[in-house]
């Protein structure tokens, strides 16, 4: 039950990347998604991808792609950036714990690079992970019961508090026990898909990361220790005047990855709240698979957050 959930099924006369390659975009698409009522469509590896996610669009939404992140960013001392991210979340309240019939409330903006096809989507997932909901193809808003999958990563809402209230608060203890988590390592079980090997500092990367956005049950604490964890990883950087998808300019928070040198994923944060306002890979040169370019230089993949929040039933706004 990570960020966007769902992966479709790619076109079928569509050239497929190596595996490795999809699992990498497949994983980065689906994060916090599960709960959504019709599959959503994976980028495909050449420039005709079709969404066909529960997904609606927003009236007045803009036809031309997104602007691209800004060139003119100033990269800065990011131990002082994330010392001050950590100092601004210790002062937030703690947010009460929903009930379990709660529903947890999302609205995101999403971009997909094949051709800037940009999307809304609304969702709303029971606190306890049971139910989703949302407007489907159709038109039609439903509820939808949730099967239980053993197999997954992923977690629902009361999950997440559950394991966020048993992480460390001390930032090297932090950092220490997620780089040998084993719910990560061991997570998904997908068949016939071999298993990524991760040296410890990425993997505490990624998942803080991943931390970072579940902003509706993160605790302040807790999340000042994840900036303060952050600023311990090696090649950890911060840009300011970075972009998002939305026009709305922050901090991006990166760390260069092996072999994809050609990308450049943010975690864009507000430079004042230090909340996360968008999850957004920028591609910095053509990426060919299979001999065919897939995607442009300055293409976008983009999460962008525009609003979240706990209510008390499926289709109402916070």
């Amino acid at each position: 039950m990570d960020d966007l959930r769902i992966l479709g099924e790619m076109r079928a006369d569509a050239p497929e990347p190596d595996a490795a390659r999809l699992r990498g975009l497949r994983r980065r698409a689906t994060r916090r998604r599960r709960f959504v009522l019709m599959p959503s469509a994976l980028v495909a590896a050449a420039a005709a991808a079709t969404v066909v996610a529960v997904v609606v669009n927003a009236p007045g939404e803009p036809a031309a792609p997104p602007p691209l992140p800004s060139v003119g960013t100033v990269l800065l001392n990011s131990r002082t950036v994330l010392e001050k991210a950590a100092a601004t979340a210790e002062k937030r309240a703690v947010p009460p714990e929903p009930r379990p019939d709660q529903w947890e409330y999302t609205k995101t903006l999403d971009v997909q690079p094949a051709d800037g096809h940009v999307t809304t989507h609304e969702s709303w997932v029971r606190y306890d992970g049971k139910q989703s909901a949302g407007q489907g193809m159709d038109g039609v808003f439903k509820v939808r019961d949730i099967p239980p999958d053993p197999g997954d990563d992923d977690l629902s809402p009361r999950q997440y508090r559950r394991k966020l209230l048993k992480l460390p608060t001390d930032p090297a203890e932090l950092l220490a026990h997620v780089q040998g988590d084993r719910h990560w390592i061991d997570y998904p079980k997908e068949e016939g898909v071999r298993k990524d090997v991760e040296d410890p500092d990425s993997r505490a990367y990624r998942i803080l990361s991943l931390y970072l956005k579940q902003q509706a049950v993160m605790l302040p604490d807790l999340e000042a220790a994840i900036f303060r964890a952050l600023a311990q990883i090696p090649g950890v950087r911060i840009e300011q005047g970075v972009t998002d998808a939305t026009g709305r300019k922050g901090l991006g928070l990166y760390r260069p990855t092996i072999g994809e040198e050609g990308q450049r994923r943010h975690i864009i944060l507000d430079p004042r709240t230090y909340r996360v306002l968008a999850d957004q890979t920028t591609w910095l040169r053509d990426e060919s698979i299979q001999g065919e370019v897939a995607f442009r230089k300055g293409a976008v993949f983009a999460v962008v957050y525009l609003a979240s929040g706990i209510v008390d039933r499926p289709g109402e706004i916070p």
